[in-house]
């Protein structure tokens, strides 16, 4: 394994930095047995204080099942850190036939994405990962994801070239068919999806638009302009939700009954309150009403509308005369 090299600056907090760092400092500690945490420190351009806290994060860390043989053992002071035992982290990575066939799918997944960047290194590592399978049927593994091939072609065409793109659009949450012009920034896959964000001119904002929610090859047409997102149009993290707030967004509070915690789970929320009984009080921010509406209707006596005081109004007479049409007075709620 390489020795990391030393940093000049103090890196980032984050939860990615801090895994891979973990990932690297056993092996590295384990092939410098004493070094001392200022040493260490300065390879990992952390502070010593940082180290500190790795190493006691490293503490509560090893292999399932969570008794103390499981775990690692490393001792550190002043003068020097040893790692007793390193739980197998200092070892060559060796693959199970499963999980060697997991990673074939999942880079030949990747290569699917059109116009990715460093495909030859990206062919060349399954190349040697399918070697390395072996015997197992590696040749028959195909994979296609959930895409309309042709809308597919155009945007991934516009977003090269940097051209707008005129998009006929479905807003699923208001069934209405919307017409508007997008500066295509990048085209990309989630959850079995394909998705384009970019610059939406109709909202001035950044927008993600589900590929097959656009009305066929018809509905997408490259224009003669090129696409130019103001400086504000940044791309969102990876990491993020795919819904992002607007300006504009309304703000709306539920009041979930325990049966209904899941919402806040399943759906993006600002913030969320305890309750007395196990419910939660939980804001989000919402630029359609519509599907806030069909939400809460569904989850009948399992929620109730805070805020807005007139969308909790109207869903309100709207879940009463729904109810008549059944012959079934509403039973009065409790504040």
């Amino acid at each position: 394994m390489n020795t990391p090299t030393n940093a000049s600056t103090t890196s980032t907090t984050s939860t990615t930095d801090r895994l891979s760092r973990l990932l690297a400092l056993v092996p590295w500690l384990r092939a410098h047995p004493g070094v001392s945490l200022g040493e260490a420190a300065t390879t990992f351009g952390i502070t010593v204080r940082q180290l500190r806290d790795d190493l006691d994060l490293l503490f509560v860390c090893g292999v399932p099942g969570g008794a103390p043989g499981d775990l690692i053992d490393l001792s550190y002071s002043a003068d020097g850190v040893t790692v007793l035992d390193p739980q197998t982290l200092d070892r060559p990575l060796r693959l199970s036939a499963d999980e060697a066939m997991a990673l074939v799918v999942a880079a030949r997944t990747l290569a699917e994405v059109p116009g990715l960047a460093a495909r030859d290194a990206l062919d060349r590592a399954v190349a040697k990962l399918e070697k390395a399978v072996g015997a197992l049927p590696a040749d028959r593994v195909r994979v296609e994801l959930d895409a309309q091939d042709e809308v597919l072609r155009v945007v991934q065409d516009a977003v090269t070239r940097k051209r707008r793109l005129h998009l006929r659009y479905l807003v699923w949450s208001r069934d209405e068919m919307t017409e508007r012009d997008v500066d295509p920034m990048r085209v990309l896959a989630r959850d079995g999806r394909w998705y384009l964000e970019g610059w939406c001119h109709r909202s001035k904002a950044v927008r993600m638009f589900r590929l097959d929610r656009i009305d066929g090859s018809h509905g997408v047409t490259v224009l003669d302009i090129p696409a130019a997102p103001p400086p504000e149009a940044t791309p969102r993290e990876s990491a993020e939700s795919l819904y992002q707030p607007g300006p504009y967004d309304r703000r709306a509070v539920l009041r979930l009954h325990p049966g209904a915690r899941w919402v806040a789970d399943y759906y993006p929320v600002e913030s969320q309150r305890e309750l007395d009984a196990g419910y939660l009080l939980v804001e989000l921010r919402v630029s359609e009403t519509g599907w806030l509406r069909r939400l809460v209707l569904g989850l009948g006596d399992q929620a109730r509308l805070v805020e807005p005081a007139e969308l909790a109004t109207e869903i309100h007479d709207v879940a009463v005369r729904a109810l008549a049409a059944y012959g079934i007075r509403p039973r009065p709620t409790a504040e």
